[in-house]
């Protein structure tokens, strides 16, 4: 799917479930060496980590390089056999990472030859405040972008559920960003969840400078409760993340939200790029998005909840989406 001339294809990452870097996670190891070939990214687009601006500690330890994860099954994730048979995970790791500079000074996203996006996130507390600090980081990333063997895309995020702020506060101030990072050229996309009114995003997708949309982000311990019943899912009204704020969740269940918001969201007149994810865990389910009006999938749990599968799920999304991305007119 094009953005900006640049094909960035018909499936992308969920950000950071490669690393910051595609490097992966210790577990993957073992899910190659298990399930072969069919536990394979090809054919989807890299999305890192996202960063901050800042250092941030956030809730998942890391080793002195500031990016690999400390512990192998980390604390700030819960994962229990029960809830890898409803297909859902529950992660509160909070953005842990080193800072835009930190990372961007390793040089391995310069060295990337196929289209890639970034992901960032202003952490600061006022809306003034968090436009400074995307406008230092968008200078500090055009130091670095003629360095790169490739184009890249910026997501922005507005909507990660573990890091104290509220996505709804965090709307209103997205074309604001959008006309801030407009002017390094590159494609840019807005990350919200399903908890932003699908009318509220339309807004953010007429600025000029937004060429998608990706929906969803996790889901807020507790949100929806007409919707999703979490004493069911979990067996207690107390997330076992408690200590980490509640944490976020993915998988099975967000599906159906997600396709009912992107229906909403046509119907509201979108038009640009959608990048649907949430809750795939089978091939079957690229086609329930592509027919919501999805232009692009997003796979993030799958890999987590279902990896014998991310081969057939990209495979799935090939062939269900066009080759080339038109605008709806």
């Amino acid at each position: 799917m094009k953005l900006r001339g640049i094909d960035f294809g018909r499936v992308w990452g969920a950000s950071g479930i490669q690393g910051f870097f595609g490097e992966g996670y210790p577990f993957h190891g073992a899910f190659k060496a298990f399930f072969g070939g069919l536990f394979s990214f090809d054919g989807m687009t890299f999305v890192a980590k996202t960063m901050t601006l800042n250092p941030r500690e956030g809730n998942m330890p890391r080793k002195d390089d500031g990016i690999t994860p400390r512990e192998w099954r980390p604390t700030c994730i819960c994962l229990t056999p029960r809830m890898w048979k409803k297909g859902i995970v529950l992660n509160a790791v909070g953005l842990s990472n080193p800072g835009a500079e930190a990372l961007l000074e390793t040089g391995r996203w310069h060295a990337r030859r196929e289209p890639f996006f970034l992901s960032f996130m202003a952490m600061r507390k006022t809306p003034s405040e968090r436009l400074q600090e995307l406008e230092a980081f968008v200078a500090l990333l055009a130091r670095h972008l003629s360095y790169f063997q490739t184009r890249c895309g910026l997501q922005i995020n507005l909507s990660c559920p573990n890091v104290g702020i509220h996505p709804e506060e965090l709307v209103e101030e997205a074309c604001d960003m959008l006309s801030a990072a407009s002017s390094r050229g590159i494609p840019l996309a807005v990350k919200v969840n399903v908890l932003v009114p699908p009318q509220v995003a339309g807004e953010i997708a007429a600025h000029a400078a937004c060429n998608a949309i990706c929906i969803s982000n996790s889901i807020p311990w507790g949100a929806l409760p007409d919707r999703i019943d979490w004493v069911k899912l979990f067996g207690s009204k107390d997330s076992p993340l408690a200590k980490f704020g509640g944490g976020g969740l993915s998988g099975a269940p967000l599906l159906p939200l997600v396709a009912e918001w992107i229906r909403e969201a046509r119907r509201a007149g979108v038009k640009k790029h959608i990048n649907g994810g949430g809750g795939i865990l089978h091939p079957r389910d690229v086609r329930m998005l592509h027919n919501a009006g999805a232009d692009s999938i997003a796979i993030g749990s799958l890999a987590i909840l279902r990896p014998w599968r991310l081969r057939a799920v990209i495979r799935a999304a090939q062939r269900e989406f066009p080759n080339t991305y038109h605008e709806r007119r």
